[in-house]
């Protein structure tokens, strides 16, 4: 069983509270970190290949429901100035 800071057994429920957090704040602390490092043309980028993929991958289907390559590089793109303005 896991132990906890204090050396005390934790439950299976604290253990994956801790461990959830734990990838939490890694990924946090990566998205801080890229975002210091990309500016938006970065994120309007992975967009757009991001909707390429998808449509490739949806060729013979309708859209359904999806939004297009171009309206998630933009949203990518609009969220990051956003972020970037409050930061």
């Amino acid at each position: 069983m896991a132990k906890d800071n204090n050396n005390r057994k934790m439950t299976v429920e604290e253990a994956g509270r801790k461990g959830g957090e734990f990838y939490e704040e890694i990924g946090r602390k990566g998205g801080e970190a890229t975002s210091r490092n990309h500016d938006r043309e970065f994120y309007e980028e992975i967009g757009r290949k991001g909707g390429e993929a998808r449509a490739r991958q949806n060729d013979s289907d309708d859209n359904d429901g999806k939004m297009s390559k171009e309206e998630a590089g933009r949203k990518g793109g609009e969220a990051r100035a956003r972020q970037r303005k409050n930061d």
